[in-house]
């Protein structure tokens, strides 16, 4: 009976949706709350985010980016004096209008993004061009309470994230951070989560309210949807005019800075999930483990204490690996299997009466569920060396997957055999906001997902509204 309640009971080609719920709950990685779109991150998703967290860190720290900390609550006043901004973001907030019985005198949006209480004080900081740049970041939670259906970590109201609020002198200096976050991004996905994303500009129709143009990570899940990964905002002087952000230049003239803003989130999580896991359960990229390695003893009473010494000596020997000893009683050892295979621990070591006579262990890839015997002398070397290889084994797969959705089209009836088929559309464009909007409607929802930097010349006409195309933009379902 508890195997049933511990497995995924579903497949994940043929119901993603529960079987993305079933592995967040059964890992152990997310519970419910009851405020829908609000979820509790238990330890073991807690931990990625860390990893997460002090890759990106240290990418932000050498560039001279440091953290600070701005308050949860953003009065309406500042809220509104960048119309565009909050043109943007009114669906999505959520206000405080009542403290105790008293009724404030002003209602208190809790923070959907931060850049309207952040600029009010960068007004106070910034007086001459020494003050600058100026580069903050912060790691917190936002809550934007726009839309009906919540899916945890991919569309969740509440939300872990960074964002990071910069200040230049010159617009030359702003573009280049820019494009570098996005960089840092990218390595981030690539390197500690094995996902291989998208690069590119977003429409005028999809960048951020208040920016001059957006630049995003775009990936995509097996399920046929697309997901917005992180983005890097350029936002010009449109804030620093809003706000009254000035800086006094060594030419003795008062200029508006230009800025950026940028951010990735526990979105991130999700999609790791999504793209790697099975239907076992979790697959873990072995950069964001905890536990990369866990030995399960095969033994009887007789043998029992023989196998137990041998295996906490292995467990010792693995110990750079955080490797877990699962020496329970009472529980078979395939149902061991199939628990720390439901957790994605990347590696199970398996040692028995036999491995114990011939000096060697057995060592089975949570991912591909490749065995080896390998000799106990080797078996550190080995272990290392496999973690590598699964790391970058799983960015390919992911890659793969990518690169094979992906269809060049030129026609509205292609376009619609994509969508139909659960694939990503790369297509000559106008690039006009009404043919996006107009395509939208049409199709319940697909959209452009960005505009890739390495352009095509293009001499067609636009695949949707026949007008000439000046691009080409990837299209498809997005979350």
């Amino acid at each position: 009976m508890a195997d049933k309640l511990m497995g995924i009971t579903v497949k994940k080609e043929a119901d993603f949706s529960e079987w993305y719920t079933q592995v967040l709950q059964k890992a152990e990685l997310i519970e419910y709350s009851d405020v829908s779109g609000c979820y509790i991150l238990r330890p073991r998703a807690y931990y990625i985010w860390e990893r997460i967290q002090e890759y990106l860190d240290k990418k932000f720290k050498k560039t001279g980016v440091k953290n600070s900390a701005f308050p949860l609550l953003i009065p309406e006043h500042l809220l509104i004096k960048e119309s565009k901004h909050i043109e943007g973001f009114a669906p999505e907030v959520a206000w405080v209008t009542e403290a105790g019985n008293s009724k404030l005198s002003e209602r208190l949006a809790i923070r959907p993004t931060s850049e309207t209480i952040m600029y009010d004080a960068y007004a106070k900081w910034i007086k001459s061009y020494k003050d600058l740049p100026l580069k903050l970041n912060q790691w917190c939670s936002v809550l934007r309470w726009e839309f009906k259906h919540p899916t945890p970590f991919l569309r969740a109201r509440e939300f872990h994230w960074q964002e990071g609020h910069t200040v230049f002198a010159t617009k030359k200096e702003a573009d280049k951070e820019a494009k570098q976050i996005l960089t840092f991004y990218e390595q981030c996905y690539k390197e500690v989560l094995g996902i291989a994303s998208l690069p590119g500009t977003k429409s005028e129709k999809e960048r951020f309210a208040g920016a001059d143009y957006s630049l995003s990570l775009e990936t995509f899940l097996p399920n046929g949807k697309a997901v917005q990964a992180c983005t890097s905002h350029h936002l010009g002087q449109n804030f620093s005019t809003s706000f009254n952000i000035s800086f006094l230049d060594s030419d003795g003239k008062s200029k508006h800075p230009f800025q950026n803003c940028w951010g990735l989130s526990t979105r991130s999580i999700g999609v790791m999930i999504a793209v790697h896991s099975d239907d076992k359960g979790l697959v873990l990229p072995p950069n964001v483990a905890e536990n990369k390695v866990v030995i399960v003893p095969i033994f009887q009473e007789d043998n029992k204490e023989k196998i137990l010494k041998k295996s906490k000596e292995l467990q010792k020997q693995l110990k750079s690996f955080n490797t877990l000893l699962d020496e329970r009683e009472g529980y078979t050892p395939g149902w061991k299997y199939n628990e720390w295979e439901l957790k994605g621990i990347p590696l199970r070591i398996e040692f028995g009466p036999k491995d114990l006579e011939k000096n060697q262990a057995v060592v089975v890839r949570r991912d591909t569920g490749k065995k080896e015997f390998i000799a106990l002398k080797d078996l550190k070397k080995t272990v290392d060396k496999t973690l590598k290889l699964m790391q970058q084994e799983l960015y390919q797969k992911s890659e793969t997957l990518l690169q094979q959705s992906i269809k060049k089209i030129s026609s509205w009836e292609e376009f619609q055999t994509v969508l139909k088929e659960k694939q990503i559309a790369l297509s000559p464009w106008c690039g006009k906001e009404q043919c996006e909007t107009d395509m939208k409607n049409k199709t319940e929802g697909a959209k452009s997902l960005t505009i890739p930097f390495k352009q095509e010349s293009v001499k067609t006409n636009c695949f949707h509204c026949q007008q000439p195309a000046k691009i080409h933009a990837y299209f498809g379902r997005s979350y």
